[in-house]
């Protein structure tokens, strides 16, 4: 290995991530598992599920790192709202393949982009559809209704000492 790709490969392989006290980890890992535990259990009660796959990675977000724009309220629900509504869309008029899969995915972050509500996570929902085949009805049970509950969830969650400002204020803006 040369300088040039050794220099290459650091760049690559350092962390940017500032790093955090070990309490801040385990509060942000509780509030995952309370967030997913709590739809779970909303789901049996209710006998309408309210969870799916991307709901994890964003319970990384709004736990790990709730003061990112990508955190947001408006961005958590909208962003998978808007996520799934097009890959409910593009399942009802095209087959299951490898374009079909891009192009869901592809419009699902230009559409989040355009309308300034990118959440990560949501770029799965697509796949989610495609590979899962549901109905209109998913957009609201379990998406909407489930954004939603991680949302509150999470607020209510920061409340908790040490308190974090969630979601971020104006001021933050």
């Amino acid at each position: 290995m040369n300088v040039t790709s050794i220099l290459m490969l650091r760049r690559f392989l350092t962390r940017k991530q500032a790093a955090e006290p070990y309490t801040k980890a385990i509060k942000a890992g509780i509030g995952g598992a309370i967030a997913i535990a709590t739809l779970v259990l909303l789901g049996y009660i209710s006998d309408s599920p309210l969870l799916m796959a991307p709901f994890g990675a964003t319970c990384v977000l709004l736990f790990s790192l709730p003061k990112s724009p990508l955190s947001q309220p408006i961005n958590v629900i909208a962003g998978h709202v808007v996520s799934i509504i097009i890959g409910l869309t593009l399942n009802y008029f095209l087959p299951l393949d490898w374009w079909s899969l891009g192009l869901a995915v592809g419009l699902a972050i230009a559409a989040m982009a355009a309308l300034r509500v990118t959440h990560p996570p949501a770029g799965a929902d697509p796949i989610v559809v495609f590979f899962s085949g549901p109905g209109w009805e998913y957009a609201i049970v379990p998406v909407a209704l489930g954004s939603i509950a991680l949302v509150f969830t999470a607020w209510v969650f920061h409340k908790i000492p040490p308190k974090t400002d969630y979601p971020l204020s104006e001021h933050n803006d």
